[in-house]
């Protein structure tokens, strides 16, 4: 489709298909150069470009007309998940998965690119994703969005997450790829300007976007797109490449391959931070008319705390140098930028001898420090109680206790209240509630990940079988010298 004078040309980088496959030998010139320009388009404007060959580009323009046929002019949208099975009565629009098949395979070419870029594997990421093919019996966890509305459409009649006008969009899974048969998306660049980012591309482009889940497992380095709906009157497929529900999303490649990880980007369960990204759609809401200062702010909300401390070593920013590109960094996050000679938030060069000391930034950080110590003097006492009654609670087994209840009676007083009573590595009893499977009541485990509000990622030790289950439903196991006197005195 050619550029109108009522959509102009993108300015996103616009690179082909087939020159970011991967490929057996050495890396082609052209291959090179298209993961460079991929790249330096996401870091720069929040999307890209992506030209099908021409076989795929006759895929998607099939599915295209076949939604504006399957809805017939009415709004509506339709869920494909590959695998699943049409329940009675259900119809589908036509070319469903071989549109899947197509932007498939384009969405994880991207995501190998972006992996080859960080100095990592093509196929790093590959284990979080589903299998390819999938096996039998099993439904794909990425999904294709199929849906078609026009400017009659109010923005409380959307189903199934269709665009709104103006509603800002950030998606959880990898990456997401958008075809359409009008213009109509509109991107925020990472100094919040809004553009149009799919002006004069056709059906046989992609606009490629990034998500929560690759920021996540890229430590950051790799920003969040934002975008929005503005031209309703248009069909659309919008694949979204997610992670399966058993993947465990943390930034070990990105450690290992030199890269400055921050404490926050801890691994997490992807069932876990799915469940979690859909309790923050409240916080896309309210950023609606507010530029975006920041991804990391926008997405995660960090503390102030958090942001004016060194990620690595967790101290105070007092030291705070400014970089060349801008950023400031202090402590060993400071000396590790000096070490690599690079910047490890925009990745650019950085030259020791044009360090300058941030003042503002050491100053508000001196405050909160201040702050923060003030607080924790007043909360003096509060420790002082539960440090007796930790003590308290440690009597009985110094003396010997005989009894198994006092024995489960102290343990249940000391963790009373607490979200974490467990550490990584220890062996537990699961107990089980409602929603715990019979088959792992009963059985010994161990910790293997704590996750957020009380949860925990347990190891059954005669299965091996892994599961989520909350503090409430597990029990410390007694150590063998401590059941060897249970049961003699028993």
């Amino acid at each position: 489709m050619a550029a109108s004078p009522l959509h102009p040309p993108s300015p996103l980088a616009r690179v082909r298909l087939e020159d970011v496959v991967p490929h057996d030998g050495a890396a082609a010139p052209a291959y090179a150069h298209a993961v460079g320009a991929l790249d330096a388009s996401l870091a720069l404007r929040g999307a890209a470009v992506l030209e099908l060959p021409a076989a795929d580009a006759a895929v998607v323009r099939c599915a295209l007309e076949s939604t504006r046929a399957f809805f017939r002019g009415r709004p509506a949208a339709y869920l494909y998940r590959a695998g699943r099975t049409l329940e009675d009565g259900e119809l589908s629009p036509a070319c469903m998965a071989d549109a899947f098949r197509c932007l498939g395979k384009a969405a994880r070419a991207a995501l190998s690119a972006m992996a080859r870029h960080l100095r990592l594997r093509t196929d790093v990421f590959n284990h979080l994703l589903d299998d390819a093919p999938l096996p039998v019996n099993e439904v794909s966890s990425s999904e294709l969005l199929v849906a078609y509305s026009h400017e009659q459409l109010q923005s409380g009649q959307t189903l199934m997450g269709c665009l709104r006008s103006s509603m800002p969009v950030v998606d959880r899974g990898f990456v997401t790829l958008v075809a359409s048969d009008h213009p109509g998306i509109e991107v925020c660049d990472p100094n919040g300007h809004w553009y149009l980012a799919d002006g004069g591309s056709g059906p046989s482009d992609l606009l490629l976007l990034t998500g929560r889940a690759l920021s996540h497992v890229t430590a950051g380095l790799r920003p969040i797109s934002q975008y929005r709906a503005t031209n309703e009157n248009r069909a659309s497929l919008t694949f979204r490449l997610m992670p399966h529900a058993n993947a465990i999303l943390d930034c070990s490649p990105i450690l290992a391959s030199g890269h400055c990880i921050r404490q926050i980007y801890q691994p997490v369960p992807a069932s876990q931070f799915m469940d979690d990204s859909c309790a923050e759609v409240h916080v896309v809401s309210s950023h609606l008319e507010k530029p975006l200062e920041s991804q990391g702010n926008f997405v995660s909300d960090p503390s102030l705390r958090s942001v004016l401390s060194d990620p690595l070593s967790g101290a105070f920013l007092e030291d705070a140098m400014v970089l060349q590109c801008g950023h400031s960094f202090g402590g060993l996050m400071l000396k590790k930028a000096i070490e690599m000679a690079r910047c490890t938030i925009c990745n650019r060069e950085v030259d020791s001898t044009s360090l300058f000391p941030n003042f503002a930034l050491r100053a508000v950080a001196t405050v909160v420090k201040m702050e923060d110590d003030r607080r924790l003097f007043h909360n003096a006492a509060l420790r002082k109680r539960r440090k007796d009654v930790t003590e308290h609670v440690d009597v009985p087994r110094r003396t010997g206790s005989s009894s198994r209840v006092h024995i489960y009676n102290a343990s249940i007083i000391a963790v009373k209240g607490v979200q974490y009573p467990f550490a990584v590595g220890e062996r537990v009893l699961i107990m089980g509630n409602k929603r715990t499977p019979e088959k792992f009541v009963g059985k010994e485990a161990v910790i293997t990940l704590q996750c957020l509000n009380g949860w925990y990622l347990v190891k059954a030790l005669d299965s091996g079988e892994s599961m989520r289950l909350q503090y409430r439903s597990l029990r410390k196991t007694l150590d063998p010298q401590t059941q060897a006197m249970v049961s003699l005195r028993g």
